[in-house]
């Protein structure tokens, strides 16, 4: 089976490896910690207390595993001065037509998307369909919420 590439800025892939280190250190010795606590109340059997850091440790090993699958899949975005089409890292302003307004977009991998801040991956249907495109490019897109109708008006890094 062939892994999926993770597209991360430079700046994305040193959050990722902080994350990770943090979580293998400090998160590890924090959940070992309360497991110990919690084998003090007594009885493993009827200790919710266990029962919850234990369930805790899970969650963190897992949030670790995959860190580190992200990070080893891990395809850091080039910085290119071209902005002749959108490609992940640029910014992209377009005019949404059915909103008639001009929004701008920063296209990121799946790890640094934040729709709140106008960081829209490049698997989502918006993402995808802006990628490869032109300044002038006029085009429907399909979304959850129906279809829309964009142009693009600039592109830059």
């Amino acid at each position: 089976m062939t892994k999926k590439q993770v597209y991360v800025s430079a700046e994305g892939l040193k959050k990722l490896q902080e994350r990770l280190e943090y979580l293998k250190t400090t998160g590890r010795k924090e959940a070992a910690e309360e497991i110990k606590k919690a084998r003090a109340f007594g009885d493993l059997s009827e200790n919710s207390e266990y029962d919850e850091a234990k369930n805790h440790q899970g969650l963190l090993e897992k949030e670790i595993a995959e860190l580190e699958e992200q990070l080893e899949n891990a395809v850091v975005i080039e910085e290119n001065a071209s902005t002749d089409t959108v490609t992940i890292g640029a910014k992209v302003k377009v005019y949404d037509y059915d909103f008639e307004e001009e929004v701008e977009y920063s296209i990121v991998g799946s790890t640094e998307s934040d729709p709140l801040q106008f960081k829209i991956s490049d698997e989502s249907p918006i993402g995808k369909a802006l990628l490869g495109k032109r300044v002038g490019d006029e085009f429907f897109v399909e979304t959850p919420g129906g279809d829309v109708k964009i142009k693009i008006v600039n592109i830059s890094k």
